[in-house]
């Protein structure tokens, strides 16, 4: 009998395609590359194993983050030249960005939406070894996100309330924008204060999801009045060279 390897299309570089996908939704949550020994070690091992391109080595998912796959299937198209892995997510984030799958965004009139929620900070996975930008997308994500968010919200103004919570905030009115606001300012405090008095990575990633929360809806409020989140950091770059007292000691002789 010959080997099931023999029967593998690798490339001229010797590697194959693999999807990974998982076991129960079906959803796609990465697309990786393996080598015949990648592929042979995830048969033997029932885990996935891949070959790192930019690392020129093999590389056991999971051996940083601790979010292991699990494969229940291994499956080879018509044409011998793609894998796909049918397997389970352990830990339920496969992307290095924290999110479940590495197909995040959507292609939508205004170009790419991210539509996943980040489920955990790259830093408390991966420490000071956090997976730095693979792509001009990733950098642009971070760059580009007030821009989007500003765009978002006027967008949102003519959305569906019963299709947009975003929508459903400005249905109701400003005094229902600035109470959710409120609220996220408390919800932020307490997250701080519980950080300060035990310090982990829970309770880490809790002051980092109530801050995103207080600055999405601040966001929101200033949409209401048609204002763009960057004239906040304008006004912050303005701040810039200017200590604390000298800048209150401007805003008090200011009409």
């Amino acid at each position: 009998m010959s080997n099931w390897l023999d029967e593998v299309k690798f490339d001229r570089n010797g590697l194959i395609p693999a999807i990974a996908q998982h076991h129960q939704t079906g959803r796609v949550l990465m697309v990786a590359w393996m080598n015949r020994e990648a592929l042979q070690l995830t048969a033997e091992k029932k885990q996935a194993v891949y070959y790192s391109r930019s690392r020129q080595k093999l590389w056991h998912k999971g051996e940083e983050s601790g979010h292991f796959q699990t494969v229940h299937d291994i499956r080879l198209d018509c044409d011998a030249d793609v894998i796909i892995l049918q397997i389970e997510q352990h830990g339920g984030i496969a992307c290095h960005t924290g999110r479940e799958s590495c197909f995040y965004r959507t292609l939508t009139a205004n170009g790419w939406e991210i539509v996943d929620a980040q489920l955990k900070d790259p830093t408390a996975i991966y420490g000071e070894h956090a997976h730095a930008p693979t792509s001009t997308l990733d950098t642009a994500e971070h760059v580009d996100i007030l821009t989007h968010l500003g765009q978002l919200m006027q967008q949102r103004k003519a959305a569906d309330a019963d299709q947009s919570y975003v929508a459903s905030l400005y249905k109701k009115g400003l005094n229902k924008i600035l109470e959710k606001v409120g609220e996220e300012n408390i919800e932020t405090i307490i997250a701080a204060k519980d950080f300060a008095a035990k310090s982990s990575d829970e309770l880490k990633n809790d002051l980092i999801y109530e801050t995103a929360d207080l600055w999405f809806h601040s966001i929101i409020m200033l949409g209401y009045f048609d204002l763009s989140p960057h004239v906040v950091l304008d006004e912050l770059a303005r701040r810039q060279g200017l200590s604390g007292l000298v800048e209150k000691a401007n805003r008090s002789k200011s009409p």
